[in-house]
């Protein structure tokens, strides 16, 4: 098919998102919220039939929360009790009384939401519900929101780009008919399959630490898997000398009753690429010790524990967001949440661009802001992974040597002879040293973005308690904007990130910051802008802080103000009061926005509708 020009184009969309997954439902649900047409197409006939990843942090969950899947997601996720710990354990069943004996519990993901710090970060508490159910969540969410241009089994296989937009050409494979897109930009959350190649992004490959096998099954554990509130349970195997993981996966019930479950065993070497499916199976029994349970095997897949980046997030008028610009071993729970929020990074910017309130610059902030963050999230994913490795070599496990040899090396752990001593307590420090995997507050919410849409304020960060594991909200130009729960005049309880509506600036002052919530009025009056005021103090304000939750951690005085994007990030504050607010606040907007705001002037489109 010759390249084809606007007007010969089939469907004329402003963004076209080539993807089905966590990302490209993201950016459909967002992107539809914000008023702006979107087309979606997927190669893969539906939603994933794999678990795939499962853990949805706190911040993942407030832009659920934000599009009107978290309830939903909440009622078929592990309840709070039941995701509580990581667990260790001794073996998994078996005739010898050690065998499923509990080594070490650690908690995970905020203790169920009753860990103070993870209270104060978020109104939101941590999910688990595996993509296989999260996705089709999910795709009705974006369907309703965008009905018709959710389209699974149609799949792009060509594009071309030019100045003023991109053309595509997508197989619809249940008729075989191909039809052509004209986009202006093109979303790659294709988990890279074929967008970055395309359009000739390439990836750093940050290291394969191992090879791994799934298998993901029903059975009914409850009589074998102990301790209702672990989530993840780290099984020591000494009859193949190997550190295996078990994951319930409900779907009606959680805990030890869960109907479904998933195995991970990481081979060494050249991994199972070689075993048959009926191996992996006899080696998970092996493992496990229930060499006669009854089971149903629906699917084992092999992977690689790698950590992939790309080398950059965009491409003219495309971009790339989760697993097609980063991809990261399972462990501490980053890869989806990554996407997602890669997604809600740049959804509000392209909306802002396609609506004229943006100049096109803005949309290169995206791979500014994002790539260092999922780079970082990347990095702990395979210092998880690692560290689990380490931590089966501490407890002597050895893939060549027999299960008695094995047993010998962990009876060590439980001696109380004192040549023992230094192997015990070499072992249970290996445990403490997990307990970043699923304690890594200060990683879902610590970073600041830099780039042109945040402005410094000449101050400087102190360094925290942990750079992991202890999150200090700030409002430090880049970061999340702190949770605090407020109250309205009428007593009614609201949450902070509920007062910043979906692809609107908001402006907090201090109770006594009238003069900058007049100057945004001024400013709107002027330019049509797209933002919201408001005062909030303890005893004075339009909302109030009964906890002083919000005064702890504002950073500027009564009569400052911070300014909050669209995505919750703090992106400009003033400490104090302002001799022309007005001033002060148009240039914040015009830097931030990558344009030019002027008195007296009104907003026009800064580009004209692709046609």
């Amino acid at each position: 098919m010759n390249s084809l020009n606007n007007a010969k184009a089939d469907i004329h969309v402003p963004v076209l998102i080539v993807g089905g997954g966590g990302a490209g439902l993201t950016c459909s649900m967002l992107l539809s919220q914000l008023g702006i047409e979107t087309l979606l197409v997927s190669a893969l006939p539906t939603t994933s039939s794999l678990p795939k990843a499962h853990v949805l942090n706190q911040r993942t969950m407030e832009i659920l929360d934000d599009v009107g899947v978290a309830e939903a997601i909440y009622a078929k996720s592990t309840p709070a009790e039941n995701m509580k710990a990581m667990g260790w354990y001794a073996g998994f069943a078996g005739s010898d009384p050690d065998l499923g004996r509990l080594i070490a519990k650690l908690e995970t993901w905020g203790c169920g939401y009753t860990n103070l710090n993870w209270l104060q970060a978020s109104p939101c508490r941590s999910a688990n519900l595996p993509q296989i159910r999260l996705e089709p969540i999910m795709r009705a969410r974006a369907d309703q929101l965008n009905p018709g241009k959710v389209r699974f089994h149609h799949q792009l296989t060509k594009l071309e780009q030019d100045d003023n937009g991109v053309t595509a050409w997508v197989t619809n494979h249940d008729t075989g008919d191909e039809y052509s897109v004209r986009a202006r930009y093109v979303l790659g959350c294709d988990g890279g399959r074929t967008i970055p190649r395309l359009v000739g992004i390439s990836y750093e490959g940050l290291g394969v630490i191992a090879q791994t096998a799934t298998a993901h099954v029903s059975a009914d554990l409850s009589k074998l898997a102990r301790d209702a509130d672990v989530l993840i349970r780290w099984i020591w195997c000494p009859a193949i000398g190997e550190m295996a993981v078990l994951v319930p996966m409900g779907p009606d019930h959680w805990g030890p009753d869960s109907e479904e479950w998933v195995f991970h065993v990481t081979y060494r070497g050249e991994g199972p690429k070689d075993l048959t499916d009926e191996q992996i199976e006899k080696n998970m029994r092996i493992a496990l010790g229930i060499p006669d349970l009854p089971m149903t095997v629906h699917k084992v897949t092999r992977w690689a524990l790698e950590g992939v980046l790309a080398s950059k997030f965009r491409a003219g008028r495309v971009f790339l967001v989760g697993d097609a610009a980063h991809r990261h071993p399972p462990t501490g729970g980053l890869g989806l949440t990554s996407a997602i929020q890669d997604a809600h990074n740049l959804s509000w910017k392209l909306a802002a661009v396609l609506r004229g309130e943006a100049g096109e610059s803005l949309l290169d902030t995206y791979d500014a802001e994002r790539r260092p963050v999922d780079a970082r999230n990347i990095q702990r994913s395979m210092e998880n992974s690692m560290a689990h490795m380490e931590a089966g070599a501490a407890f002597g496990l050895n893939p060549g040597a027999s299960a008695e040899e094995n047993w010998k090396q962990f009876r060590r752990i439980l001696s109380d002879k004192p040549e023992d001593a230094a192997h015990r307590s070499a072992a249970l420090r290996a445990i403490r040293q997990l307990s970043m995997e699923a304690n890594e507050l200060n990683v879902e919410y610590g970073y600041r973005y830099q780039s042109a849409a945040v402005i410094s304020d000449g101050s400087s960060l102190t360094e925290p308690t942990d750079d992991i594991r202890v999150y200090q909200p700030s409002t430090f130009p880049g970061s999340p904007l702190p949770h605090a729960w407020l109250d309205d005049e009428a007593g009614q309880r609201l949450a902070m990130k509920d007062l910043v509506k979906p692809g609107r600036f908001l402006l907090i002052a201090g109770e006594e910051g009238q003069s900058w919530c007049a100057a945004v009025s001024k400013l709107i009056a002027e330019n049509d802008l797209l933002i919201d005021a408001v005062r909030i103090g303890h005893i004075d304000g339009d909302v109030f802080d009964p906890r002083l939750a919000w005064a702890q951690f504002r950073g500027i005085s009564k009569k400052g103000a911070v300014l909050v994007r669209p995505d919750r990030v703090v992106c400009w504050r003033h400490a104090g009061a302002s001799p022309d607010p007005i001033a002060a606040l148009r240039d914040a907007l015009g830097s931030v926005l990558c344009r030019s705001f002027y008195p007296g002037t009104t907003k026009t489109p800064e580009f004209a509708p692709a046609k």
